[in-house]
């Protein structure tokens, strides 16, 4: 034997490194084992549910499911050209620059709408007109001047929104009449100089 090595050094590096191997063996064995339980649970729990929902099991009763109406129909907009007009306002000097867009809850009746626009134009001019820029300054007098002009273009459209008719019946019931396809106007442009 060559000098320096030493017969009883060998399995002594071999018995340093079985208790690491059994160290990890007990290791990885725990690591299986965890894995088989964490399975074994979930596969209960899984089978379990499935065994509810097929009504194996009696269950509490569950929340009625939220009934979601269709979504509504986006609205179609029908914008008018801008408009320019004398203010009421003594001296005539002042005038607005107005843009004007009707909400319209049908698409269809926008090609009706769209036959009546001359107009409506000029009643929307005869309205603003007759409107002084105190009134049109405010919130108060634009929400007012918006629901004027859509009570006259429905008018003009062949819709009363304010008039009513009654029964011949003593009792005076309101008949509803079919609603204008103007559901709001909205204002895209409102200068006042």
């Amino acid at each position: 034997m060559p000098e320096g090595i030493n017969v009883s050094d060998a399995p002594a590096a071999d018995a340093k490194e079985k208790p690491k191997s059994k160290k990890m063996i007990i290791i990885g064995g725990a690591v299986a084992l965890l894995l088989i339980v964490g399975g074994g649970a979930g596969w209960f729990v899984m089978s379990k549910k499935n065994a509810d929902e097929e009504g194996g099991e009696e269950k509490a009763p569950a929340a009625a499911p939220v009934a979601h109406d269709k979504p509504k129909a986006p609205p179609t907009y029908l914008p008018l050209e801008n408009m320019v007009v004398n203010l009421a306002d003594a001296g005539g000097e002042r005038f607005v620059q107005l843009g004007v867009t009707f909400e319209i809850s049908d698409p269809k009746a926008a090609d009706q709408v769209k036959a009546y626009l001359p107009a409506i134009r000029n009643q929307i001019l005869i309205l603003v007109s007759q409107t002084s820029s105190e009134d049109l300054l405010k919130r108060e007098g634009k929400e007012k001047l918006a629901t004027e002009i859509l009570n006259e273009s429905s008018r003009i459209l062949g819709y009363d929104p304010d008039d009513e008719e009654e029964s011949p019946k003593k009792k005076k019931k309101k008949v509803r009449k079919p609603e204008s396809p103007l559901t709001a106007v909205l204002f895209a442009n409102f200068i006042v100089q």
